[in-house]
């Protein structure tokens, strides 16, 4: 298919396709909401979780395939199996590092038995490495857009408390809130977002529609509500973007989606630097002003002698 340059045109000739229409429908399923839920892993900083939950996951599918199981059930299993430890073991932010490194390493190492016990192939589990948005089926569209409704229901009831715990631990649970079934909640949450994120990124790429999003948001806005929405909007224009030129190059969807999330977060992590240190090349290559002083000021110096003494001869 060939790119002619009017975007109209060069859209519907990609709606033709079901197999587009399908990755353009998940796709904007799955941004959605890992745009939400990405929000809440830089507040309560779970990066690593999201981390080991990707490559659990993985882990799942291998063992979904051993046991002749669509891999994305193994996946659920796992992702939530292990956000639910990782909860548990781990209740406050600050001290979740040891028991996310411990449970990733037994999980990855179950998922080297997987491997290795299965005779065959195991295409159907690598895919899920750097995922397959171009290969989702309608019933694929539909489980997405399923589990994506339950994750935004369950948020939905439990938005506010959750947030409160986010944004400072100590005081919530000073005011009772339920720390634990917070973090266990959560955890499933973002173990069901990144079981259908992976479908379009894959494991191996997972951060760049739970991570990078939100990390942008935060830098542009410290409102929840204005946050959300900035992360929401960076996952969607990453996604649709990408599978756009996905369509009319060579390249992988999965790639130029983190690309285009990558650059974004580069432009907005050094855009206040930049404008600082050419707001500084400005000032000192303009003309200084002198600051007029109020009239209060005035007042209280007293005259002032003039700037420039009379000419010779003046009267």
């Amino acid at each position: 298919m060939n790119f002619d340059w009017n975007l109209i045109t060069d859209l519907r000739a990609m709606w033709v396709y079901s197999f587009v229409r399908n990755a353009f429908e998940a796709g904007t399923i799955i941004s959605v909401v890992a745009g939400l839920v990405g929000y809440f892993v830089i507040l309560r900083r779970s990066a690593f979780a999201t981390h080991a939950l990707g490559h659990t996951g993985f882990s799942g599918a291998a063992g979904a395939v051993l046991f002749g199981v669509n891999p994305v059930y193994g996946l659920l299993l796992f992702t939530m199996s292990t956000g639910t430890g990782i909860a548990l073991l781990g209740p406050r932010a600050a001290n979740r590092d040891v028991e996310i490194g411990t449970v990733l390493a037994f999980a990855l190492g179950v998922g080297l038995l997987f491997i290795s016990l299965y005779k065959g192939y195991a295409t159907e589990a690598y895919s899920i490495l750097f995922g397959e948005v171009l290969g989702i089926s309608d019933s694929g569209v539909v489980f997405t857009l399923e589990a994506s409704l339950v994750v935004l229901a369950v948020l939905a009831v439990i938005y506010r408390p959750l947030l409160f715990a986010s944004l400072d631990e100590d005081v919530a649970q000073a005011k009772g809130l339920p720390m634990l079934g917070l973090g266990v909640a959560f955890m499933l949450l973002l173990a069901v977002t990144i079981s259908i994120a992976v479908q379009i990124i894959g494991v191996l790429l997972i951060f760049a529609l739970m991570v990078t999003p939100a990390a942008v948001a935060v830098r542009v806005t410290k409102r929840p509500l204005s946050a959300v929405l900035v992360s929401i909007s960076v996952a969607l224009f990453a996604t649709w973007t990408g599978l756009f030129v996905a369509f009319y190059t060579p390249y992988p969807a999965s790639f130029i989606i983190v690309t285009i999330a990558f650059a974004i977060y580069v432009v907005v992590r050094t855009a206040p630097s930049l404008y600082a240190l050419l707001g500084g090349r400005v000032a000192r290559g303009g003309r200084r002003t002198i600051p007029r002083p109020s009239h209060g000021a005035a007042k209280e110096a007293g005259p002032t002698a003039p700037s420039e003494p009379p000419l010779a001869g003046s009267s």
